[in-house]
């Protein structure tokens, strides 16, 4: 049975890009296993799971998993985990990911470790490419360089926080993924005109956003040789 590890924020996650993945990998046979920073119980974006910004039907469903879904109500610190007792290592997005996984030494390790391993897949979504920006190869060069990614996109970022980079909830954002990925050497591509945004590159998968999050998901089954 394959198998992958999710890697979730315990600052912020957006629902839709965890519960959708987590839910279409699982119906797929896919055995998952999540873990956080700390260990600690994630903690969901509320703005994820309200039905002014997503719509009734995935507020309901993805507030259902976030308060019942029994792997996310245990799961692992990040420093027991390893890449190689997994096919695939997921990372969510969400803003939260900015604070704590995208900077976390475990998640750089993860990463690495997956992407460079040749047998394994990793699969990086919305906030979480801004990852990339802080992961180095084995070289100590950044793992993204010349690679194809997406992700969430400046022209997004701007309708989202105020002219001092602060949040809705106040906080200031340290870093807009566009730009630190382009930095780190990333071949950048959010494809703002398709409805959907996933890139693979080798063993790497990126994606856009929330509504790329059912396509990622198919693309790393796909990647991992998995029918659905």
């Amino acid at each position: 049975m394959a198998s992958a590890l999710f890697v979730v924020s315990e600052e912020g996650y957006w629902a839709e890009e965890c519960i959708d993945p987590l839910q279409t990998l699982s119906d797929a046979g896919v055995e998952i296993t999540v873990a956080t920073p700390s260990g600690s119980k994630p903690v969901v974006d509320e703005r994820s799971t309200d039905p002014e910004n997503v719509g009734e039907e995935t507020a309901e469903r993805v507030r259902d998993a976030h308060e019942n879904e029994p792997r996310l109500q245990n799961p692992k610190p990040l420093a027991t985990t390893d890449a190689d007792e997994y096919d695939a290592v997921v990372f969510p997005g969400g803003h939260g990911t900015e604070w704590d996984v995208n900077q976390d030494e475990d998640a750089r390790r993860l990463l690495r470790n997956a992407v460079e391993s040749g047998e394994k897949k990793a699969l990086v979504v919305c906030h979480a490419v801004g990852l990339l920006a802080f992961t180095r190869d084995s070289d100590g060069d950044f793992l993204v360089t010349g690679r194809d990614v997406t992700g969430f996109p400046n022209e997004w970022e701007e309708g989202i926080v105020d002219e001092h980079d602060c949040m809705p909830d106040g906080r200031k954002l340290p870093y807009w993924v566009e730009d630190e990925v382009k930095a780190a050497g990333g071949d950048w591509d959010a494809q703002l005109d398709a409805d959907t945004s996933v890139r693979t590159d080798g063993d790497l998968l990126t994606a856009r956003g929330p509504e790329s999050s059912h396509a990622a998901a198919k693309t790393l089954l796909e990647a991992l040789d998995i029918e659905r």
